[in-house]
């Protein structure tokens, strides 16, 4: 994939700047002032640190699910000091799954030294903004402190490094992040760029690493609503990257900060301006990238949808019904995607005036009464234009008032709803060695049944196995033997697997298709598995 440059898109100029020589960085718009990435703003930092303290001391549901159980239930119930440990760590339970922090396999690095009564060990979360891992963390010193024979608890937190549980060959940028979620609001003017940047802030605010990547080129409004020290992106010649820039600890990518301003191009370009952007920055570790998509439900929001693996999107309406008409094809769109949306974001619903709520714009638009409880309103605040306009989100200008509220149950809302999606994806095909069957739990449904993995090869759809012309099926039935077992499985997207078969063949599977295969009605008895 080419990066931006004169030949491939006229309205881009990027020139080597004097810093090359230096530390391999160009900028990439020669009008514009050199980059000053190497100054220090210690203001900045200053802000952070009181802002995140704000953000630290909220507490409602966490969802975090580990992969893997650090120590069985053995160990738990048997009678040595290992087991009083655990036993004891076994009466937290995680609040949205019902499961207790050792069995969801929080526990890590267990040390006992019971001759001086010493205890230590970490919780690992699968993700650093759980609301509530402060109350994890004391929840886990009171109940190991009363075991008869402790005398001394050390605990320390940590989370697992952004993993994307999407397979396919995903662009080099794209790898290392947990998280897509997609702001839209499918119509214009309604606050979605106000939803998005407070909502990557406050998920930063939480603990979270996030990225904020801004896909409106016609109109770019991250360069308004945020003050970058350094308003440039940058490019890697050497790796032909695109660097993001950063303020306070978020990075951010927009067409705006690549000193064009407001883009005048045909769709086509459009399109490819915005995977280039997307695909080749240097995102690194992210928890969460935030998307603000452009308004509308066109070819730019489909492009976006195929290239990126979205977890999910966040919806911005307003109370009126013809905003609210908008949403709803935002929502069939997303759903023909297989992205939830997991929430929707009514602005500008009210305001409060001498002791009472006022509605200008009406109510019963719908949005709350089909999303409640997952629906969180805006009021119409000047404080709210005003930071959007003046370069400090709402959230870190005002991180204790009504609005900052809001968006901490919003980013609460996120964070167990990505860890829910993530854990049902991870988990929904499934090989079971045991009875050398395929196991499917489609997302978002509670039936679970078997498929026999042959079968499942036999009804391949690509090109390798139907004539895309003809229809002819060029994949014959004895073509597959009847003991074919998978050797890998993996999610992709939240609409299909891909699966590896013994052959090197990789076959997607989309849920829908997998739905409707024969279905294994006699469960095989289980046979023992060779480690």
């Amino acid at each position: 994939m080419q990066l931006l440059h004169a030949p491939s898109w006229p309205h881009l100029s990027f020139q080597t700047s004097d810093r090359n020589s230096k530390g391999g960085l160009v900028s990439l718009e020669k009008c514009l002032q050199p980059s000053t990435a190497n100054c220090s703003f210690q203001p900045q930092k200053l802000e952070r640190s009181i802002w995140v303290s704000h953000k630290r001391n909220f507490f409602s549901f966490c969802v975090t699910k580990a992969t893997s159980v650090e120590a069985g239930s053995s160990a738990a119930s048997s009678g040595t000091a290992e087991g009083d440990v655990l036993k004891a760590l076994s009466q937290i339970i995680d609040p949205d799954f019902g499961t207790d922090i050792v069995t969801c396999g929080f526990v890590k690095d267990l040390l006992i030294d019971e001759a001086s009564g010493e205890v230590s060990f970490r919780l690992e979360l699968t993700t650093p903004a759980c609301p509530i891992k402060d109350m994890f963390e004391q929840q886990a010193n009171e109940v190991v402190a009363r075991v008869p024979w402790v005398k001394k608890v050390a605990v320390t937190m940590s989370a697992q490094p952004a993993k994307p549980i999407f397979a396919g060959d995903l662009p080099a940028g794209l790898q290392r992040i947990s998280n897509i979620v997609a702001v839209s609001s499918c119509k214009g003017g309604v606050g979605k760029s106000t939803v998005a940047v407070n909502l990557a802030y406050t998920l930063a605010g939480m603990g979270a690493r996030v990225g904020v990547f801004d896909a409106d080129v016609y109109g770019p409004s991250l360069p308004t609503m945020v003050s970058p020290e350094n308003r440039l992106l940058e490019m890697n010649p050497e790796k032909r990257t695109i660097i993001p820039t950063d303020y306070l600890g978020v990075k951010l990518v927009s067409f705006g900060f690549a000193g064009q301003g407001r883009a005048i191009m045909r769709g086509p370009m459009v399109s490819g301006v915005i995977d280039q952007l997307l695909t080749t920055s240097e995102w690194g570790e992210l928890d969460y990238l935030v998307i603000d998509m452009p308004p509308g439900t066109g070819d730019i929001q489909l492009t976006l949808c195929q290239v990126v693996p979205l977890t999910a999107a966040v919806i911005v309406t307003t109370p009126q019904k013809l905003a609210f008409i908008d949403v709803a094809k935002g929502v069939r769109m997303f759903s023909k995607l297989k992205v939830p949306c997991v929430a929707v974001v009514e602005n500008m619903s009210h305001f409060d005036a001498d002791g009472k709520r006022y509605y200008p714009f009406g109510r019963g638009s719908g949005c709350p009464a089909v999303w409640d409880p997952s629906s969180f309103d805006l009021p119409i605040r000047p404080t709210l234009s005003a930071s959007g306009d003046s370069g400090t989100p709402e959230v870190v200008a005002d991180p204790q008032g009504e609005v900052a509220q809001t968006f901490q149950n919003l980013g609460v809302c996120v964070v167990q709803q990505c860890a829910k999606i993530r854990q049902q994806v991870s988990t929904a095909v499934t090989y079971d060695k045991s009875i050398k069957v395929i196991r499917v739990k489609v997302p978002d449904s509670e039936e679970e049944f078997l498929l026999h993995p042959a079968t499942v090869r036999r009804n391949d759809r690509s090109a390798q196995s139907v004539d895309e012309w003809t229809g002819e099926q060029k994949l014959q039935y004895g073509d597959i033997p009847e003991d074919i077992e998978p050797e890998e499985i993996r999610p992709m997207g939240n609409y299909a697997v891909s699966i590896t078969w013994p052959d090197g063949f990789s076959q997607i599977a989309p849920y829908d298709q997998l739905q409707m295969i024969e279905r294994l009605v006699d469960v095989p008895q289980p046979t023992a598995v060779q480690s």
